[in-house]
């Protein structure tokens, strides 16, 4: 054999060797993909409206608001070998990231799945809220019991979906109510609180124990629910985390409002939200801007904070529009369907 051939020969061995070796060696990372996006104006597989209301009057839309999503690889159990890790970091439209960036080394996968789904019922009512604010309905809060922490004052007293109505006599409807009082109260405080399970009403005097750096703490995690006076019910099936609550507040807006908002575009876009409408960022920007296009969008509403890599990596037919405030982006619309241009763009 030549000395050529033997190299070569050589040389195929230890390519097959490395790709054998990449293959088989798992890596510590997650590939971040375009997911599916979803119309907030459509209809469930059942045919049920994705954003149903009920009990106040509706009125048709048209175009679409989609949430978009993004899809993974990877992760504890199942993680992605170092071949398919190099092939994400060449394709621009996936994003290789850290294991931890997704699943937090102090929480299970299981854990970081109920989180997720936690976070996508809290968007959804933070959602509600924030277009009933910004269309003047008024509406009322209320405490609920998360959860309980064994071992503490509250264990055994009080259950998960119990109401707070009342700390020591003072009427309270928000979690800040509460966190503010107990910030005056020092371990061995009797507490005493005002509950509601079910239409039962209920007293219980707790001695508040000692918690972090002394802290006064009965041992319950709080939650606020929102009391609307018509029923809004969001249908979105195994989709979870914050992103979607802009475009939940903009279809609620669209069905309770005359007029379609979109003109009949198809529009989508991503942001969490606050219930005063507040709209914040959120991660994937490049993969689910991959995703509204891919699905037909020609606008998408970009969270501000989220501008700069959205410009970078916009793809080629899809217009970026500003979003910072619920009132900002309804009043970017209306402007839009009116064919004005001076709408808030993204920059760099």
């Amino acid at each position: 054999m030549s000395r050529r051939a033997a190299t070569l020969a050589v040389a195929s061995v230890l390519v097959l060797l490395l790709a054998t070796i990449g293959s088989l060696m798992p890596v510590p990372y997650v590939a971040l993909m375009p997911g599916p996006t979803t119309d907030t104006l459509g209809t469930t597989g059942k045919g049920v409206p994705l954003v149903k209301i009920e009990g106040r009057t509706v009125h048709p839309a048209t175009g679409h608001l989609n949430f978009t999503t993004v899809t993974y690889r990877g992760g504890p159990g199942g993680r992605i070998d170092l071949f398919t890790a190099l092939r994400g970091w060449l394709d621009p439209d996936v994003a290789i990231v850290p294991e931890e960036t997704i699943f937090p080394e102090d929480e299970s996968p299981e854990q970081v799945d109920e989180e997720n789904t936690r976070q996508m019922r809290a968007s959804q009512q933070n959602a509600e809220a924030a277009a009933l604010h910004e269309l003047g309905i008024p509406y009322t809060t209320q405490v609920l019991v998360d959860s309980v922490q064994k071992g503490r004052p509250a264990d055994g007293r009080l259950k998960p979906g119990d109401e707070i109505t009342a700390l020591d006599g003072a009427k309270v409807t928000t979690v800040a109510q509460i966190t503010g009082a107990m910030t005056r109260r020092k371990p061995g405080d009797k507490v005493t609180l005002s509950t509601r399970r079910g239409s039962t009403a209920q007293q219980h005097t707790l001695t508040a124990a000692a918690g972090p750096e002394n802290r006064a703490v009965i041992g319950v995690v709080l939650a606020e629910q929102y009391k609307f006076p018509f029923t809004i019910d969001i249908s979105v099936g195994d989709v979870g985390g914050p992103s979607a609550g802009l475009m939940f507040s903009l279809a609620i807006i669209d069905k309770l409002t005359p007029g379609p908002l979109t003109g009949g575009k198809f529009i989508a876009g991503t942001g969490t939200i606050t219930p005063q409408g507040q709209i914040g960022p959120i991660g994937g920007i490049q993969q689910k801007m991959l995703a509204a296009r891919r699905a037909g969008a020609t606008v998408f509403l970009t969270p501000a904070d989220n501008c700069a890599d959205a410009v970078a990596a916009r793809p080629d037919g899809l217009r970026l529009i500003r979003a910072q405030t619920l009132h900002d982006t309804v009043q970017a619309l209306n402007d839009l369907i009116a064919g004005k241009n001076d709408l808030p763009t993204c920059t760099k």
